[in-house]
């Protein structure tokens, strides 16, 4: 998609270091954190919403399932950490390309 951030990060058009990097997935800092470690964990084929899933999507937000717990030690989420995928706009929603939120290293409060 030509005007999606996150798409333009993937294709490297605007620079971003990439915490982890592989042909399907990427993990970048958030720039607006809400937590002391605050990542996002992208798919590289854009879709917004988890309604838009097909097979191949479905297999890439596994991927990112199966991916994340590799890296707790290396992103410092070894005590725990909080996953969120926001749904639209009631939902939180500000960047429409689907997109996890790990948070972490520290303490987190209830909702």
């Amino acid at each position: 998609m030509n005007d999606c951030i996150f798409c333009k990060i993937a294709s490297g058009v605007i620079p971003s270091p990439k915490l982890y990097e592989d042909d399907k997935i990427f993990i970048i800092k958030d720039i607006e954190p809400k937590a002391k470690l605050h990542y996002l964990c992208i798919p590289k084929i854009h879709f917004a919403l988890l309604t838009e899933m097909d097979e191949v999507k479905a297999e890439l937000v596994k991927h990112c399932f199966q991916v994340i717990p590799t890296l707790e030690e290396q992103l410092g989420l070894q005590e725990g950490y909080r996953m969120i995928i926001n749904q639209g706009k009631n939902g939180g929603q500000t960047v429409p390309h689907l997109h996890i939120h790990l948070l972490g290293g520290e303490v987190l409060g209830d909702f």
